[in-house]
């Protein structure tokens, strides 16, 4: 057998009296992609950023290549040729594309950064990625998608030997995603190692030549075929069995709330769009990244203009010229990227709940009595794991979801639009969002979820809204949806 690049060898980190990691093993071969999962909280970022150079071990040895191996800064690691990809984005946004791919690695020549080789070597790592934007282009205004292959080429511009990938895919669509499994697959024909991250079960059996699992900080089991069944692997992660992902289906009723009519944005993104959604229905919408599915539910909520159409809520032509205006009508949106969007994560859960409520505190004056009341409400309500006083930084991104979602639910609104509501949330929490979306359309609210995950929008919706190039291609049934027929409407 291969010597391993990268051996750990009892591997140990704790907070103060909190032990995140708990003796591990872990051994990577050049040409293997190992597949480390675990919900949030398992301990796969603090494993992560121990080999990345980010943390350091409370005990236990590293090797790297045979040698002893123990990286003060991620640049050392770098320098050793072990480069992670956050999940989180890591970019300058006031730089260009090229800027970004080789910041503080500038190519020079005669002493000056040669800016010509810069852009011909970053736009061929976009090539490779099939991502045909300029490299001299800004970063700022580009889709979340697209920021997240600009993040790949700049590890593929390293020559890492070994690469740890943290949800890549989580912001991609299926062509991207495909993309992204190619130079993947060409990296591990060149001998590159790779731990590859996902809460994405389908990718495993198509990447992975062996499982990991991580739970509480302990490594629990590893399976060597990849084809492992998916109920077998979740099993392992949560430590229960899994009787069930998608809860049943509601019923809608008949009466239409919320009417599109004929809606086109103002930026081209889509044209032409007309849906409703009835009481206690659940909407899904499907298509590539680029569809234009974002753009379409920010018009709708009021946080991008419109070039023509209607949004009708109750029978009533809204005019909206902010998320002010919709949020007041009764209709509110969970965005996509929660940190960015959703959440100010410095600040605690209590005062990110207050935030989104002002209007419901009398005189504007708010109490700590009065915050506490609303607070405890949403948190107990929603199944939040934290308390009001805690900062939102420090809940997992599932609970980080369950507080966007919390803060608009107290509201009781008539509409809620949930664009890719389980993003970078592993397996069990998932099962909690779902469970939520399912009771609000219980409780008679009208529900659009968008989602790049073909599972995860066939398992919630009464009927799947499908978008190609921004056009509407149609609406399917739950009883007649499935893979094929929505990705044969999604790519014509």
């Amino acid at each position: 057998m291969k010597e391993p690049l990268l051996s750990l060898k009892g591997v140990s980190k704790s907070y103060g009296p909190v032990q995140v990691l708990h003796k591990m093993d872990l051994d990577i071969y050049p040409g293997e992609v190992v597949a480390l999962l675990g919900e949030n909280g398992a301990g796969k970022s603090t494993l992560s950023g121990i080999i990345a150079g980010s943390r350091t071990p409370s005990e236990g040895s590293m090797t790297w290549l045979g040698k002893p191996y123990a990286p003060a800064s991620p640049r050392e690691a770098i320098d050793k040729g072990v480069v992670l990809i956050h999940q989180e984005l890591q970019l300058l946004p006031e730089l260009s594309i090229a800027e970004n791919v080789f910041i503080g690695r500038w190519p020079m020549k005669n002493g000056v950064l040669d800016r010509a080789d810069m852009v011909r070597r970053a736009q061929e790592q976009l090539a490779r990625l099939n991502l045909h934007i300029p490299a001299t282009r800004k970063v700022a205004g580009l889709s979340t998608a697209n920021q997240q292959l600009i993040e790949i080429a700049k590890a593929l511009a390293l020559n890492a030997r070994l690469m740890i990938l943290d949800e890549p895919t989580a912001a991609l669509g299926g062509a991207e995603t495909e993309a992204l499994f190619e130079q993947v697959r060409k990296l591990r024909a060149e001998g590159v190692g790779i731990i590859y991250i996902s809460h994405r079960m389908e990718e495993i059996a198509k990447i992975a030549d062996r499982i990991v699992v991580l739970r509480d900080g302990h490594r629990v089991n590893e399976f060597a075929d990849s084809k492992t069944p998916v109920r077998t692997i979740v099993e392992s992660m949560v430590g229960r069995s899994l009787e069930r992902m998608f809860p049943p289906l509601p019923q809608p009723e008949s009466r239409k709330v919320l009417e599109v009519k004929s809606l086109t944005g103002a930026d081209g993104a889509f044209e032409n769009v007309s849906f409703d959604v009835h009481e206690g229905e659940i909407l899904g919408i499907a298509g590539l990244i680029g569809a234009g599915r974002t753009e379409l539910v920010r018009c709708i909520c009021g946080a991008d203009p419109v070039r023509g159409g209607e949004v009708c809520l109750n029978g009533e032509v809204l005019k909206l010229s902010s998320p002010a205006d919709a949020i007041e009508k009764g209709l509110v949106m969970v965005p996509e990227d929660r940190k960015l969007q959703g959440l100010v994560v410095q600040h605690q859960i209590g005062e990110n709940v207050a935030y989104a409520n002002l209007d419901r505190f009398e005189g504007g004056w708010i109490t700590r009595s009065k915050k506490s009341a609303l607070v405890d409400k949403a948190i107990s309500a929603f199944g939040v794991k934290g308390k009001a006083d805690q900062s939102a930084s420090d809940l997992s991104g599932g609970n980080q979801q369950k507080v966007v979602i919390a803060k608009w639910l107290i509201r009781n609104p008539k509409v809620v639009v949930l664009d890719e509501p389980t993003r970078g949330i592993d397996v069990g929490a998932r099962a909690g969002i779902y469970d939520i979306i399912s009771g609000l359309a219980r409780q008679g609210v009208a529900v659009i979820v968008v989602s790049s995950d073909l599972e995860e929008v066939l398992g919630v919706s009464n009927r799947i809204l499908v978008l190609a190039q921004g056009r509407q291609t149609g609406i399917l049934d739950h009883d007649k949806a499935n893979d094929v027929s929505i990705m044969e409407l999604a790519t014509l």
